[in-house]
């Protein structure tokens, strides 16, 4: 099957009707699987309004829904990540490990003391 160039693509989905809303879509739903740079959305939103395809104010609409969308899952990545990563160690922690170190020390050694006698 032949390989159908991205103009091919658009003008088959604009005939079928509903291409604003498919646009839309498609758009939305990339977000999640792909971070689209700002300058490859509004080239291609820009590419709706000069075919008609697309008033002007509802590509400044979409562009904005779409920026949101883009900065709303970045900012749950990033929160995703934050809760991964491990609580910094403090030197209380430090201290409180060494201490239980220090304890079970103690307990080995009085433990070994009654078994050799």
């Amino acid at each position: 099957m032949a390989k159908r160039t991205e103009h091919e693509f658009v003008e088959d989905v604009a005939g079928r009707g509903g291409f604003t809303e498919l646009s839309r879509k498609i758009l939305l739903a990339g977000i999640g699987a792909a971070a689209l740079a700002q300058e490859e959305i509004e080239r291609f939103v820009n590419r709706l309004v000069e075919k008609g395809e697309l008033a002007e104010k509802d590509a400044r609409k979409m562009i904005q829904e779409i920026m949101e969308k883009r900065e709303k899952l970045e900012q749950e990545r990033r929160a995703a990540a934050q809760k991964s990563r491990p609580a910094p160690v403090t030197q209380a922690d430090i201290e409180a490990l060494s201490a239980k170190i220090a304890e079970l020390s103690k307990k080995i050694e009085e433990l070994r003391k009654e078994r050799s006698e």
